[in-house]
């Protein structure tokens, strides 16, 4: 018997997408987990078939009741995040903790949540006292605002990822070298967030005063020497839901250089794992002001990783935004 999952890749590069999907509906249906699991890949990305976010999440249910680790874990962040229907985070723990029963890598999640002072719905019980650097625009740091394992879990989940740096270009219609950023970088998208990375982007929302759903997903980026963050400013031209807050997150610190400036104000900051550096983008009026303008100083030795969170007026989502991105990369 041929591997449905072979053939139904066939009948897409021969364009019988309808054919592709009824090979793994039957597979599905006949018990093929991984089946089940491409299937949601494709209602997920939007790329195949139009995106299906609840039709996806079926399918990984029934691929994780099946035993598919993977679409285990994918199942539990959509649970958690409300991709698809109602955000539940009690369900989504619970099925976690059933998940590491068998699965070393949803037990290392479990054990490392567990860790972690939250609240039943997966809110931070404390956060640490923050040490104003600037007024205005103002400018805070929160030492120690995640542990060195959260740190490593964070940079595990992207490493896979990270890609250099681009930006579309529209005279020539291609993807090339951003001019600003040289570093690489990888996106920790809704069907990658943890329970962990999800209970990370709570605290940070308490930290910022905003609501978890104002927060476009994690970026990290990954600096080696030389590379560079040249003097910009977080906001975006014409965007009505602007960027009003940045969020960055130190995930090391054992390299020199790299240091966050802003240029206008004198103010340089040296880099501590673990740290949040927050910082607004915009003025009282939520006009973008000129000084939040800031630099990831060159790296002299070693290499720097951060993860950081932009935070938006009002609330977004990321698969809008994935979408986007996709739309413009094709334009």
């Amino acid at each position: 018997m041929s591997d449905p999952l072979q053939a139904a890749a066939r009948s897409v590069e021969q364009g019988r997408v309808e054919e592709a999907l009824a090979t793994l509906h039957r597979a599905g249906d006949a018990g093929n987990a991984d089946a089940l699991t491409r299937l949601a890949t494709w209602y997920l990305s939007g790329t195949i078939v139009a995106r299906d976010l609840p039709a996806a999440r079926t399918l990984l249910r029934r691929a994780a009741e099946l035993g598919h680790a993977d679409a285990a874990l994918v199942e539990i962040a959509l649970t958690a995040n409300g991709s698809g229907a109602e955000p539940d985070w009690k369900a989504a723990v619970q099925r976690l903790g059933h998940a590491a029963l068998s699965d070393p890598l949803a037990a290392q999640y479990l054990q490392l949540l567990e860790q972690m002072s939250l609240r039943e719905d997966g809110t931070p019980e404390d956060l640490p006292r923050p040490t104003m650097l600037h007024p205005e625009p103002r400018i805070q740091r929160f030492a120690q605002f995640c542990t060195p394992d959260e740190c490593v879990h964070i940079a595990s989940l992207a490493a896979a990822s990270l890609q250099p740096a681009t930006v579309f270009d529209p005279g020539s219609g291609k993807m090339i070298a951003h001019p600003v950023r040289n570093s690489d970088n990888a996106v920790v998208g809704p069907t990658q967030e943890t329970l962990v990375v999800q209970a990370i982007n709570q605290r940070i929302a308490t930290a910022t005063a905003t609501r978890i759903a104002q927060g476009e997903p994690l970026a990290v980026l990954r600096y080696g020497p030389g590379q560079q963050y040249r003097p910009h400013l977080d906001t975006l031209t014409g965007e009505p839901n602007q960027r009003i807050r940045t969020a960055i997150l130190y995930l090391n610190h054992n390299y020199t250089g790299g240091e966050t400036a802003f240029p206008l104000l004198g103010l340089k900051i040296v880099p501590r794992v673990g740290d949040l550096l927050v910082f607004d983008n915009v003025d009282a009026r939520g006009a973008s002001d000129p000084n939040s303008r800031h630099a990831g100083l060159p790296i002299t030795s070693g290499t720097k990783w951060i993860a950081t969170r932009w935070l938006r007026a009002e609330p977004t989502s990321p698969w809008l935004l994935s979408a986007q991105a996709r739309a413009a990369a094709q334009a």
